[in-house]
């Protein structure tokens, strides 16, 4: 059942939000992936303190990045003493879609102030982007959708972090050799299928899977890179071709018709003069 609908608003309100239906919806909703994201944070804050970073910078780091799949991208790469420009455009490579993801945000909490659209921009991640817009899939905003994210937003939050610093603390005792990653690659498989909705996706997401894996040999992980650029170049062509082939005809034919020349109008002969008839008294 639906919660009722109520007015806008832009104050912050913890209390009022912790007992709003919509927050207890979001946080329904991600029930289901939490499990998932708990292993995959576990294995993170594993993965930090077997690479060699301590615990209190590994802590620092999964509370200020909050990106798996970031952190274990760069993981390698600080481990073999990669160049800091390498780290940086690994990581922001592989967080390119949250600028889409923000593109969309805007539509729905472009009315709120600067500071909470900025806590929006943390707390966002994958499956509560896929999650919130099952929920409201038309672009405008409603005052049920903020309570709705902050409560979807904190039970990803929760998930993640407690895990990953229990990773970070138990880091001994936990070993890599459980793979407990797997489940957190089922939860991101999971979410990968149901964003794929059209051709588009698709085609782009096989190209990236068929790059990456034909540059695994490639050093520092660069094969991500290389996946990423090759599957937005593939999603912009095959847009490309879509609208090409989705043109309308009338325009094709006003086109070519536009291009033939006009033939020049028939000279018209003067009109003749009906005769008049002459009135008799």
């Amino acid at each position: 059942m639906t919660p009722p609908e109520r007015p806008f608003s832009t104050e912050v309100d913890v209390r009022a939000w912790a007992r709003d239906p919509y927050a207890r919806l979001g946080v329904k909703d991600m029930i289901g992936t939490c499990l998932g994201i708990g292993a995959w944070g576990l294995v993170t804050g594993v993965a930090m303190v077997k690479s060699g970073m301590e615990a209190p910078m590994a802590i620092f780091m999964s509370l200020l990045v909050y990106a798996g799949s970031a952190q274990l991208a760069v993981l390698p790469l600080l481990a073999v003493g990669a160049p800091l420009w390498v780290v940086w455009l690994t990581a922001s490579c592989v967080n390119l879609r949250f600028v889409i993801f923000s593109s969309l945000w805007r539509s729905y909490f472009h009315y709120l102030p600067r500071r909470q659209r900025l806590a929006v921009a943390y707390f966002s991640g994958d499956v509560i982007f896929v999650a919130f817009m099952k929920r409201f899939p038309k672009p405008e905003p409603r005052p049920e959708q903020v309570p709705y994210f902050w409560g979807a937003a904190a039970a990803n939050w929760v998930a993640w972090q407690v895990p990953s610093i229990a990773g970070i603390l138990l880091a001994n005792a936990v070993p890599l050799s459980w793979g407990l990653g797997f489940a957190g690659v089922l939860a991101l498989l999971g979410v990968l299928l149901s964003m794929l909705q059209d051709r588009a996706t698709w085609l782009a997401t096989g190209v990236a899977g068929t790059a990456a894996i034909a540059a695994f040999a490639l050093p520092l992980k660069l094969n991500i890179l290389v996946a990423i650029a090759a599957a937005v170049a593939a999603g912009l062509l095959i847009e490309a071709a879509d609208r090409h082939l989705r043109r309308p005809a009338w325009r094709l034919t006003t086109r070519s018709r536009a291009d033939e020349p006009v033939p020049a109008p028939a000279p018209q002969e003067p009109p003749v003069a009906a005769p008049s008839e002459e009135r008799r008294p």
